[in-house]
């Protein structure tokens, strides 16, 4: 897999950064947490085990030794072992190929393994961030962006919050230390909605209303 990216002259971006653009924070996905939360493997684990515990239950229900019923439970073990090393091999897959980037000015997501995406999303379009994150201060932060700006699921997955599929919402999923990750993005929000709204023309509260669903641009493939 060494050169796959060799072409990028910035780590996770496809070209270089513009004047006054500067890189705030860079990131991805932990494996072993995307093999568990994005592809289920501990789900698979337990239902072929589950599987091997049925055959050997329904074997001794049918009158056959405990040895039998053993050895008819133990023919499904490979089929588990190959279908979980697919999984970690796509889970790997997916973190090796990723990198977010946080810029003081937007988030670039740059994935994929066998077609390589990369996706610009400016702060000025993003409504809201949320972060899901567990005790060991590993989690997910997800985007809301601004409509009617929109990205398609089939684009994004696995790097999109689950659950919202008419609106899909972005996500830096399977993060170690996710707070570092929200407090750069927290922090660039702030800044950029402040400049908007200081430059913005107040002509009234309708006004602003009006104009703060077209702010900006759409997110671009880089």
């Amino acid at each position: 897999m060494s050169g796959e990216h060799d072409f990028e002259p910035i780590r996770g971006l496809p070209s270089d950064l513009p004047p006054g653009e500067t890189i705030l924070w860079q990131g991805e996905p932990d494996w072993t947490l995307m093999a568990r939360r994005v592809f289920r493997v501990d789900w698979v684990a337990a239902y072929f085990v589950a599987l091997m515990a049925w055959r050997v239950v329904d074997s001794t229900a049918n009158g056959q030794d405990l040895a039998t019923a053993l050895l008819a439970a133990a023919w499904v073990a490979p089929i588990g072992i190959v279908g979980l090393g697919l999984l970690m091999g796509l889970a790997y897959l997916n973190s090796r190929t990723t990198v977010y980037t946080l810029t003081n000015r937007r988030l670039v997501m740059r994935f994929g393994a066998a077609l390589t995406k990369a996706i610009n999303i400016p702060y000025k379009i993003i409504d809201s961030a949320a972060v899901s994150q567990k005790a060991d201060g590993s989690g997910d932060v997800a985007l809301q962006l601004v409509k009617p700006n929109k990205i398609s699921i089939v684009l994004l997955w696995p790097h999109a919050r689950p659950g919202f599929i008419a609106q899909p919402q972005p996500a830096l999923r399977c993060l170690r230390d996710s707070t570092k990750a929200a407090a750069v993005l927290a922090e660039g929000l702030r800044l950029t909605h402040e400049q908007s709204h200081a430059t913005a023309p107040r002509v009234s509260d309708a006004s602003t209303t009006s104009n703060g669903g077209n702010v900006g641009a759409e997110p671009a493939l880089a």
